[in-house]
């Protein structure tokens, strides 16, 4: 698997087929201003080891990185990619769960340009083979198992589902074990190399491809320079006020943007903290690590904030070194925020972002009413915020409007998705979000729905069309609509509601078995709740009605199972 070096020529038009980049004007602005530095993550590494050597910066478990040990450790693995045959520009598909091999592997595939596309730990066949093949990834890394899932047999699956002519290597976390065409995590390990490479990465370049929420089928490939992602985690991070003396609990997936870099792990390290990862967000866990390591902030979903605050009751002083506890992914209830603050003894940050770019929190010195009731305010005084009505014209502030950006780390295209670039960004580059917002006279936002079909379950995003269409492939089901209902403990659950041919209709239990085993769908998308009816209702044109579905204007459906 030897590549050549790209020429410039090649990559130039590489780029300009795989998504746009920032108009040359608004690029040179940011620079100017002090957003885009000009460094790429991995020389960022390594300033960071000279800066600082001897403090600690990643924590798993019993294991503990320096800085200098991390940019060791990382030059060492890079020399093994660049061995197995990563090269610049290369994508390589991660999944991992919250170990210390996702950080020193990204880091790694960083110092040789390579760039990685995040996977979610509960993804499986369907996910992975879309991943593989819209990034047309050189490699992907997997943990040997995970969550009761032999991660090597899943992605021999993937492999069997690939063109012919695909030449992606696997790379195993753990024993390869049968599998002697997969490679072992451990031999990529070896002494430090930082001989300067023949074709290093440019700050413009892609750092990394992050997964959109998805509205109309499988996710997109959100592109992050190096420049752009960069500033979005040292910006977060000033917000936060991180230091050295900042300690970071990864409790949500690290490959998450809001773990990653929303200050997250990539915000901690460049301010000088320490960085320790949850092996689960349980709230044992949790606040097991706060105690030991001195936690100092944590960043949480929705439907873990009940359950945090039960233990944190249960052992106040587990909790005494925590300042500041994030909050996103999903909106978080009014009073669920007025208590979590003093259920934690730490100030509340509310944050509302998307791994397209925009980012909005509360600041710690925010009047009480705005933490508890907004999602905050943009990160960047360059953040562009449009909310428009249904004619495209600007809202007043505290009308409801969709919320249309542009800024300094908000992407212009999705990767490889030219027709629905034309749909998702205005001739003017603003980035259609879907989402409906109130904008305050302060400037801080309030999320009060979305336009875009998709569900929100816990903060995991569920596109209703792609799980719709592997519903339709059930041999008793006719017609299928997916819709988000308000849940009291996940912000929202996932109800089918189905036609079907033939007895007996599938309940919950039996479409969890087809979609999960059958389909290959990850567990977070199988509906919560299914419910037969005759017919699905239509609107005047002809679409199904999900506004009716929601509303439960139906009494004659009946339920024929729910989940937990």
């Amino acid at each position: 698997m030897d590549h050549p070096p790209p020429t410039n020529a090649r990559r130039a038009h590489e780029k300009e087929h795989t998504h746009p980049a920032w108009p040359p004007a608004a690029a040179e602005r940011y620079r100017r201003a002090g957003y885009w530095r000009g460094l790429t993550f991995g020389q960022e590494v390594r300033a960071w080891a000279r800066e600082r050597p001897d403090r600690t910066a990643l924590v798993d478990g019993a294991r503990r990185w320096t800085y200098a040990e991390l940019a060791a450790e990382t030059g060492g693995l890079a020399r093994g990619l660049r061995d197995l045959g990563i090269r610049r520009g290369d994508r390589v598909v991660v999944q991992l769960p919250n170990v210390a091999e996702f950080v020193l592997l990204w880091f790694a595939l960083q110092r040789l340009g390579a760039v990685p596309v995040h996977a979610m730990p509960g993804h499986r066949r369907a996910e992975l083979t879309h991943l593989v093949r819209l990034s047309g990834a050189a490699a992907c890394v997997v943990p040997e198992r995970h969550a009761r899932q032999d991660h090597r047999a899943l992605m021999r699956e993937v492999l069997a589902g690939l063109p012919d002519d695909s030449r992606c290597r696997v790379i195993v976390v753990g024993e390869a074990g049968p599998y002697e065409d997969f490679v072992p995590y451990a031999e990529l390990r070896g002494a430090p190399d930082d001989a300067p490479d023949d074709d290093p990465p440019e700050s413009g370049d892609l750092a990394l491809l992050l997964l959109s929420g998805g509205t109309t089928g499988l996710p997109k490939l959100i592109p992050r320079t190096h420049d752009d992602y960069a500033y979005n985690a040292r910006a977060a991070a000033g917000v936060c006020g991180l230091d050295e003396d900042s300690v970071y609990l990864a409790v949500l997936p690290v490959a998450f943007n809001f773990t990653l870099a929303c200050p997250g792990v990539l915000g901690t390290l460049s301010a000088g903290g320490t960085v320790v990862l949850a092996p689960d967000p349980s709230p044992q866990t949790g606040l097991a690590l706060i105690a030991r390591e001195g936690v100092t902030l944590t960043a949480l979903s929705p439907p873990l904030v009940p359950h945090w605050m039960e233990e944190a009751r249960a052992d106040p002083e587990s909790v005494r070194s925590l300042r500041l506890v994030q909050v996103g992914g999903a909106r978080l209830p009014d009073a669920l925020a007025a208590r979590l603050g003093p259920a934690l003894g730490a100030t509340v940050q509310q944050v509302y972002g998307m791994a397209e770019g925009l980012l909005n929190l509360t600041r710690v010195d925010d009047p009480d009413e705005l933490i508890r009731t907004t999602q905050g305010r943009p990160l960047s005084p360059d953040d562009e915020i449009l909310v428009i009505g249904p004619d495209g014209t600007p809202v007043p502030d505290g009308e409801p409007g969709e919320l249309l950006t542009r800024g300094p780390y908000t992407l212009r295209g999705y990767y490889r998705a030219a027709a629905h670039n034309a749909r998702a960004f205005t001739p003017e580059g603003h980035y259609r979000t879907g989402d409906l917002v109130r904008r305050l006279p302060s400037g801080h936002l309030v999320v009060v729905g979305r336009v875009k079909d998709q569900i929100n379950r816990g903060g995991e995003k569920i596109a209703a069309t792609e799980v719709e269409e592997h519903l339709l492939t059930h041999p008793r089901i006719s017609a299928a609509a997916l819709v988000g209902v308000p849940d009291p403990h996940r912000g929202e659950r996932a109800v089918a509601f189905v036609t079907c041919e033939g007895d007996p209709a599938p309940d919950v239990h039996d479409l969890s078995g087809y979609l999960r085993e059958d389909r290959g769908l990850a567990a977070y998308k199988v509906p919560d709740q299914v419910v037969v009816l005759p017919a699905l209702p239509l609107t005047p044109v002809g679409k199904v009605d999900k506004k009716a579905l929601a509303a439960g204007l139906l009494p004659e459906a009946g339920v024929t199972g729910q989940g937990g």
